[in-house]
């Protein structure tokens, strides 16, 4: 089977190009070769710009394949350049979307496939959401043989899930504290990007996903509370935390705070049965304590990777000093 990975150097899509090559598929990445992840070897190489469709053109030349996956479209307009491109040239063209385009905060848990989608918070996610609908559309209007994948928060080694990424961890280590949001008991689910992986090779070229939408996440639930100790003990230290409401955090940064009250605050609980049904042998198997031994073992291998954020470190101290200010002496 012949399929294409515009992208396929990421985070995630660096765990599932080497497990569809060790299946026997016939790999190609279609990427301007700016990513810091080496190509998996077995991968043939298209060096073009989705972006900009005269470069992507002529990259893919004459080729079809048996399924494409984008993994970087972001937009309703990236999804219509991708309609144009890829329209008579696959028989599987595979959307990656992301489970934080379910209604938020969730109306019911677990979250379905067919839960809402809704998201007021999150740009990202709204314009996910209208890059799903354009390919819905276009599935009604003229069968493109379309299916939506939604990862949740799914990482590798290089990725620390806490906001800050490193910064967190250096913080831990200097004996200094950290914050969660809220009281650090909801419930979130972070996926190993081979976990992922399987899910998703298990779905290329399968006519059966035609039409339909998948989440892929890990069974594991954990609090960020626990989220921060087992990273801490990772790292062999321990994490000092100090809870902070998300819509303070929102009123210091932007940014995080929209990460927050867009996806972070809420609990979030995923039935993968779904998932399980199409592709019977995906079972996650990597648990994050695993996973963050991983991490930190990555980031001490070389000093390089051990960023700080002196502006994210100072503003963390600064809302702490506030949250302290405000607080009775019994909790400080």
């Amino acid at each position: 089977m012949r399929i294409l990975f515009i992208g396929g150097t990421g985070i995630i899509s660096s765990a599932c190009t080497p497990l569809a090559i060790s299946r026997g598929m016939e790999a190609y990445l279609l990427c301007r070769g700016v990513s810091p992840r080496a190509v998996p070897p077995g991968a043939r190489v298209l060096r073009g710009d989705i972006r900009d469709r005269d470069s992507a053109r002529c990259a893919l030349a004459e080729l079809e394949f048996d399924a494409v996956v984008e993994w970087v479209a972001f937009t309703a307009d990236h999804i219509e350049t991708d309609i144009e491109l890829f329209r008579g040239r696959t028989r599987h063209y595979v959307f990656i979307s992301s489970a934080s385009v379910y209604q938020t905060p969730p109306g019911s848990l677990p979250v379905r496939e067919s839960s809402m989608l809704d998201n007021p918070v999150w740009q990202y996610s709204r314009d996910k959401i209208a890059c799903e609908e354009r390919l819905v559309r276009a599935y009604r209007e003229e069968r493109f043989p379309v299916t939506i994948v939604r990862p949740s928060h799914t990482y590798d080694a290089t990725l620390l899930p806490p906001h800050g990424g490193y910064t967190v961890i250096d913080r831990m280590r200097r004996g200094k504290p950290v914050i969660v949001h809220g009281d650090g008991s909801s419930l979130w689910v972070l996926t190993h990007h081979r976990d992922f992986a399987k899910g998703l090779v298990g779905l290329l070229g399968l006519d059966a996903a035609i039409g339909e939408a998948f989440h892929i996440t890990s069974d594991e639930l954990l609090t960020w509370d626990r989220i921060h100790h087992v990273l801490a003990r990772a790292a062999g230290t321990e994490a000092r935390i100090v809870h902070v409401p998300s819509d303070v955090i929102a009123r210091y940064d932007r940014e995080w705070g929209d990460s927050l009250l867009g996806d972070k605050t809420h609990s979030m609980i995923f039935d993968n049965t779904k998932i399980k049904r199409f592709v019977p042998d995906y079972l996650a198997t990597i648990p994050f304590s695993r996973g963050a031994e991983e991490i930190i073992a990555y980031h001490d291998a070389d000093p390089a990777r051990r960023r700080i954020d002196p502006a994210f470190d100072q503003l963390m101290d600064r809302i702490i000093a506030d949250q302290r200010g405000i607080l009775p002496p019994s909790h400080r």
